[in-house]
């Protein structure tokens, strides 16, 4: 019976496709890093208290880069490159949500509706980020290689979701509301076409490597369109809400240091 467990175990226990999947996921991580370190360096003065929670989001991007090439290294394996068709970070950046890698590059203080649309984009994407971690804990918190790795990993992302439900209510309730649900739903719309193309993407590179009978491709294939088909038509909503956290304070304090060996 193909599900998810079933799915995700052949891809671990192939060498190929599990450096594959770690590639890509490092690669999204790091990448995270990079953006939340220029964000902090570059936070408007008015905002500075915030910095060193931004600072402390990419921190915990990059370890999570590092876990991924740590389990690599654990096997043996090194890195690919990430297929651009199947780079989410970068899609979206091409789709105009987030702030743009060139910005980020100039030595220029962001402004604080710059960093509404930050949060407001961390929030669709760590809502994403949350969800994949809990279906991984759910299934291989038990793995000697994967369970240490995913419980960290999950653990993080649910406070990079309750950072940024806490910060955005913050600046809602300073008379950026309006703003702030207008670019989450412009975030959360973008967000789960470049997911789909994603997914398709990366099943199709899968495919190939595992060397999947078409008819079961076109079951993954068709199971990817009906989750878009599903949020387009009103799943995205949950990417837009907010609540004040259990988790306060989230990014308070600083980053975990761990090792993988």
């Amino acid at each position: 019976m193909l599900s998810a467990k079933s799915l995700f175990q052949e891809i671990i226990d192939n060498d190929e496709s599990f450096r594959l999947f770690c590639s890509i996921a490092a690669g999204g991580e790091s990448q995270g890093g990079w953006e939340n370190g220029r964000i902090a360096a570059l936070a408007p003065d008015s905002e500075r208290g915030l910095a060193p929670k931004i600072a402390r989001h990419g921190a915990d991007e990059d370890k999570h880069g590092r876990i991924f090439h740590a389990l690599m290294k654990k096997r043996g394996l090194e890195p690919v490159p990430v297929p651009a068709e199947a780079d989410y970070t970068m899609l979206l950046e091409k789709r105009g949500i987030g702030l743009a890698h060139d910005r980020l590059r100039r030595e220029e203080r962001l402004s604080v509706r710059d960093i509404v649309t930050y949060l407001a984009h961390s929030r669709v994407t760590e809502q994403r980020a949350s969800e994949q971690m809990v279906m991984l804990r759910k299934h291989f918190a038990d793995d000697p290689d994967l369970g240490r790795a995913v419980k960290m990993i999950s653990n993080d992302e649910d406070n990079h979701l309750a950072y940024c439900h806490e910060e955005l209510l913050r600046f809602a309730y300073a008379g950026h509301g309006r703003t702030i649900q207008r670019i989450l739903r412009e975030c959360a719309l973008a967000e789960i076409a470049v997911y789909r193309d994603v997914s398709l993407a990366v099943m199709d590179h899968m495919g190939r490597v595992l060397d999947w009978p078409k008819p079961k491709a076109a079951v993954l294939a068709a199971g990817i369109h009906a989750v878009y088909a599903y949020e387009r038509l009103g799943g995205w909503r949950r990417m837009v809400s907010l609540r004040m956290p259990e988790r306060r304070d989230a990014l308070g304090g600083p980053p975990a240091t761990v090792e993988f060996a």
